[in-house]
């Protein structure tokens, strides 16, 4: 054992230091030699330029589609016209009303002015009238169902108090739209083509509007309008919305999910880039023209529809012209002290 340990061990250690000292030599040499295949094996460098793409003309359909909710249109508020004491209440909780027809009465005295003359002996006199009573009925402002009455005979109600609440019984569709459909739809039309699946064919939704959130209907106010516009606020959603009328006679419910197409307008034969070669997107726009030499030159352009792929160039370019696919980067490298000169 002795003899293994001091000799045997230590000349194996030497031989395996050489093979691995020979290997390197080998692979040195036929490093130097090889020079030209290990080159001409190797990849094409990586062109890191940015490309280019031409002005052409094209066609820009500017058509929003967005996911919405159908739901159920808010009460309207019956106001006292008149401040007074309720003398009848004419219509009750379920009962359908048309427009004008009268909700309740409200009751109010007017003061008379005393009636003069004189007595018999010529002296002047003012005798007391009692008061004239006037009534007037409070209409309905919509047509549809009552939902709640909020005032008692012999209450008391000033101008503008809420006394009752009427459900129009009608539905709309409602969709949150992103800052990018805003901006595609600055001039949206009075009409969206709505499809709710399961439900009947896509049909027209009338009346459309872009707002703030409708406040969601008070179910106590409106049982049949218990589902809240999404958009609402205090639903966790904000933003604008898109609104629009569900016709007469089209079976949907409040609560089923829609989807909202809005056609924005059409561009046929226009010339258009990619919306990556555009730095902003709306109305007015940066582009970078390359010329026949390679340079480039920013060039402002003016912008008209977009389909979220390719814009519209109305003003600032022509057929042909060349510019960068993507818009470019500008350069944030900080310089780091002591990297200056010949040396750094």
């Amino acid at each position: 054992m002795g003899t293994v340990r001091t000799v045997v061990l230590p000349v194996l250690r030497l031989l395996v230091w050489a093979v691995i000292a020979a290997a390197l030599v080998v692979l040195a040499f036929r490093g130097g030699g090889g020079e030209t295949a290990s080159v001409s094996g190797a990849a094409p460098p990586v062109d890191l330029s940015s490309p280019v793409v031409p002005v052409a003309r094209g066609t820009v359909a500017n058509t929003v589609t967005v996911q919405g909710t159908v739901v159920a249109d808010a009460a309207v508020p019956v106001r006292a016209t008149k401040a007074g004491t309720v003398r009848r209440v004419l219509a009750e909780p379920g009962d359908v009303v048309a427009e004008g027809d009268a909700v309740l009465e409200v009751r109010w005295e007017e003061e008379r002015a005393p009636v003069t003359g004189t007595d018999a002996e010529g002296n002047p006199t003012s005798t007391p009238r009692e008061p004239l009573v006037r009534t007037a009925t409070v209409p309905a402002p919509a047509a549809g169902t009552v939902g709640a009455v909020d005032v008692l005979v012999d209450q008391l109600v000033a101008v503008g108090d809420r006394v009752a609440t009427v459900s129009p019984g009608t539905l709309s569709v409602t969709a949150t739209l992103t800052q990018d459909d805003q901006f595609r739809l600055l001039a949206p039309p009075s009409t969206a083509e709505v499809e709710v699946k399961g439900g009947p064919a896509p049909f027209p939704c009338t009346g459309l509007t872009l707002g703030a959130p409708v406040a969601a209907p008070d179910p106590a106010d409106d049982p049949a309008a218990a589902v809240a516009d999404p958009a609402a606020p205090g639903t966790g959603q904000a933003g604008t919305t898109a609104r629009c009328r569900v016709p007469a006679g089209t079976t949907v419910f409040a609560g089923m999910a829609a989807t909202v197409v809005v056609d924005a307008g059409l561009a046929e034969d226009v010339l258009v880039v990619p919306v990556t070669a555009v730095q902003g997107s709306v109305q007015q726009g940066n582009v970078w023209v390359v010329g026949p030499d390679g340079a480039q030159q920013e060039r402002a352009v003016v912008l008209g529809l977009t389909d979220g792929e390719q814009v519209e160039v109305r003003e600032g370019l022509a057929e042909g012209d060349e510019v960068l696919l993507f818009v470019p980067v500008p350069d944030d490298t900080v310089e780091q002290p002591g990297m200056a000169g010949p040396y750094g």
